[in-house]
């Protein structure tokens, strides 16, 4: 059992995000870090993009003060300081997609070469023994940090999603650390959860914090993104792994699978994987005669369920190779389902009117 001295990181990380959630509204205007609406961004008034910024610095500020993270991964945060400044930079500026990839490649090398926290075995995944990749890891974890980093970053159109989908992984890998006997780690993803808890209560204005509406911005979902993966791969490689590296993927299976339906249909149509538009996950919830709250509700729970999956898969220890199978069927299954959509929502709407006739 934790003393309530180990609370001190998460009570710090909690009050310094907190803190820096109010007093950094007013540089946000000042510094032109601020959300106005347009065709994509249909909210009201200028808002802030300052929650990742104090989110990150109070992850910082509670790791450096109580030696939670600080001591064993100082590079995590060289990492993290140099996407949180990437994502500010192109909060204010609105770089290129092509410029903003560059960088985040740059970003996940330190990761992988200079930290060396890289993908060396990906399991049992096809049924014929574990496969060992290598050299080959360091390539294609660059690969896979690229790609969660920007599956959080554009799953992130709705309030609460980004942080409420970071929320749901973060606390299925504290539960799997625990069901591994792991609890020593615990610590970690905990201190990431106390500083979003608080922007969560702005960004959806829960009683008692209306008025003070924050953005994560993108160095927020950016931010968010490279520790969700960052925790992974610690986690899933070497003798002391405490989860299986297919069970990793079902954690963060539906914000991947969401990005790769809309690259594959953008793909299809011609258009580059890279262009942003209104027609992720959270849109088509919207434009389906849900409220945002509704939609915020209906994907988190979606998530978790991609979560429990994965949980049950380990606890279970279902074979790694049915797992993969199992998360490559349902990808086709969602991205078809994507892909036809409105012909869904109008079947179902048809079959409505005929069952409740007005």
């Amino acid at each position: 059992m934790m003393d309530y001295l180990q609370f001190i990181p998460l009570f710090t990380a909690f009050f310094v995000a907190l803190i820096l959630l109010v007093v950094m509204t007013p540089l946000a205007h000042q510094f032109g870090l601020v959300d106005q609406p347009s065709y994509r961004k249909r909210h009201n008034g200028i808002v802030p993009l300052t929650g990742g910024v104090a989110i990150f610095v109070a992850v910082l500020v509670a790791s450096v003060l109580t030696d939670v993270w600080m001591k064993n991964n100082p590079l995590f945060f060289t990492a993290s300081a140099f996407i949180v400044l990437l994502g500010m930079l192109d909060d204010r500026f609105d770089l290129s997609a092509k410029g903003r990839l560059v960088c985040q490649f740059g970003v996940a090398s330190i990761m992988a070469w200079s930290a060396q926290n890289y993908i060396t075995s990906l399991g049992d995944i096809f049924g014929f023994g574990s496969v060992y990749l290598g050299l080959a890891g360091y390539f294609f974890t660059l690969v896979c940090v690229v790609g969660v980093i920007n599956a959080i970053n554009m799953i992130d159109g709705i309030d609460g999603l980004a942080g409420g989908m970071s929320l749901v992984v973060l606390l299925s890998v504290v539960s799997l650390l625990l069901l591994s006997d792991n609890g020593a780690a615990i610590m970690e993803p905990l201190v990431i959860i106390a500083a979003i808890v608080p922007f969560l209560a702005f960004n959806l204005s829960l009683k008692g914090f209306k008025g003070n509406k924050i953005f994560m911005g993108d160095a927020g979902s950016m931010f968010v993104g490279l520790t969700i993966v960052w925790l992974l791969v610690d986690h899933t490689q070497g003798p002391g792994a405490s989860l299986r590296p297919i069970t990793g993927v079902w954690l963060i299976g539906l914000p991947l699978m969401d990005m790769a339906a809309i690259m594959f249909r953008r793909a299809r149509k011609g258009q580059s994987v890279l262009k942003p538009d209104r027609k992720h996950l959270h849109n088509i919830f919207m434009r389906a005669g849900f409220s945002p709250r509704r939609s915020l509700v209906a994907i988190l729970l979606m998530g978790a369920g991609y979560c429990l999956i994965g949980i049950l898969g380990e606890v279970y220890q279902v074979p790694a190779y049915i797992m993969f199978w199992g998360f490559m069927a349902l990808l086709v299954v969602y991205s078809t389902a994507i892909m036809n959509i409105w012909k869904i929502i109008r079947f179902f709407r048809a079959v409505k009117r005929r069952l409740l006739p007005a």
